[in-house]
């Protein structure tokens, strides 16, 4: 299933995704050295829009919550690409300690953390899950709507290892972001290897830092297939020190909507794009759609009123936005669905390691093509990618279901390897003398 692409600008997409098909070889072999030189991160995924005339990616989530959307046919890749993940890591690894968000009342993210267990088993490593909550000082056993359960067990930390009772895991894969801060317990734990890495939590990652090394990933992109970078880039800018509550930081924040906009009119301009541009302001840390609102223009951040700004001051966990990031807004031609239960979607592209493993459409009925589609009201379709995403075929058209998703599983790729060269970068320097101190 391939989304109608709903705009008459479909030609110079087409033409774009032709490029990048036909340089597949190409882009294989550039995407292997690169590989070479960086480590992708554990898994990821990345939210695309696809403009019509620009495929870009808005958004990419180092601790991806919706494996239980993926398409069963999914499943085999999942496991081959954990297997090579792990391998890297720890070659004779037995067991792993999954530590999950504290969403314990929410079922849908409780059947990803089961999906993520059931991929993890089937490369014969022996998965438990150990819990950050407090209340959690026994084995609690959750029970999910499909009639499984999952066991939720404390937490047992040594000097250098953490594990639960009975359990010394070879590695912690944390499934769960650290909004919140990174806990005590999860502090120097120099004999395990913790992925992804603690700083990649959105207590220290900022999303500016990703699109800043993704800038870099999409220019070495661009002269390869021989396109305009901004294709597949949006551009953005930083404000920080704003305070919404205090109504500090309106004029930086004006400043730069006013600056990027500017940009994409110039760039509307040059190719005959007649959409209305506008720009995405949100919190530059955090998920769940949280902090997020569309401009298009500047005199719309200035003077919000008291629910705007309540909107915007607060993300995850309850924390306070002081820092926000101003990014170009993509817009969505891609519709599923007919008549009254068609609704705007945009591809969410899943990977572990280096892999495209698969992926959905996040649809949103209530929603238009120029808004966050992560909000109330959305679903997902698991059907969309049950083709595969890395089997382009030059004889179909541009837009046939094998071609339009090896096209968006290349940027998304490109947005993993943006990541991995965000987390070599941001790496505390704490770490990098202790590992320097043990090789």
């Amino acid at each position: 299933m391939v989304p109608h692409l709903m705009t008459a600008l479909n030609g110079p997409v087409l033409e774009l995704e032709a490029k990048i098909i036909n340089a597949a070889p190409e882009i294989e072999r550039w995407f292997r050295g690169q590989w070479q030189e960086h480590t992708p991160p554990f898994y990821g995924s990345v939210d695309l829009r696809n403009a019509g005339f620009k495929l870009a990616p808005v958004d990419m989530n180092l601790f991806p919550g919706g494996f239980n959307n993926l398409h069963e046919s999914c499943l085999p890749l999942c496991v081959q690409a954990t297997m090579t993940a792990i391998e890297k890591i720890c070659p004779n690894a037995r067991s792993l300690l999954l530590i999950p968000e504290n969403h314990t009342r929410n079922q849908f993210y409780l059947q990803n953390v089961a999906r993520l267990v059931d991929i993890l088993r089937l490369t014969g490593l022996d998965v438990r899950l150990g819990s950050l909550l407090p209340e959690v000082t026994a084995p609690t056993r959750v029970d999910l709507a499909n009639g499984a359960s999952l066991l939720l067990e404390p937490l047992r930390r040594s000097a250098h290892r953490l594990g639960l009772d009975g359990f010394d895991p070879c590695a912690v894969l944390l499934n769960n972001d650290l909004s919140a801060g990174v806990p005590e317990i999860l502090r120097g734990l120099d004999e395990q290897f913790v992925l992804p890495p603690l700083h990649a939590g959105w207590a220290t990652r900022r999303k500016s830092n990703h699109f800043a090394a993704y800038d870099e990933v999409a220019e070495d992109f661009a002269r390869l297939v021989g396109i305009d970078a901004w294709r597949i880039n949006p551009y953005f800018s930083v404000c920080d020190q704003v305070n919404f509550h205090d109504r500090q930081g309106e004029d930086c924040l004006a400043a730069n909507v006013d600056a990027v906009l500017t940009l994409i009119r110039e760039k509307y301009a040059e190719y005959g794009i007649q959409e209305t541009p506008y720009v995405v302001v949100k919190a530059d840390a955090g998920t769940y759609g949280m902090g997020v609102m569309t401009v298009k223009d500047a005199s719309e951040v200035v003077g919000l009123n008291r629910k705007q700004r309540n909107k915007m001051s607060v993300i995850k966990e309850g924390l306070e936005v002081s820092q926000v990031i101003i990014q170009e807004g993509v817009h969505t031609h891609e519709h599923v669905g007919e008549g009254d239960q068609a609704g705007v979607a945009e591809p969410v592209v899943y990977m572990i390691d280096r892999f495209v493993v698969g992926g959905f459409y996040r649809v949103n009925n209530g929603r238009g093509i120029d808004e966050n589609l992560n909000a109330p009201g959305m679903h997902f379709e698991p059907l969309a990618f049950e083709t595969s995403c890395s089997l382009p075929d030059c004889c179909q058209k541009p837009d046939a279901p094998p071609n339009r998703f090896y096209v968006y599983g290349v940027v998304a790729r490109l947005a993993q390897l943006a990541a991995a060269l965000e987390i070599e970068r941001t790496e505390p320097v704490e770490t990098l003398i202790s590992a320097t101190a043990h090789a």
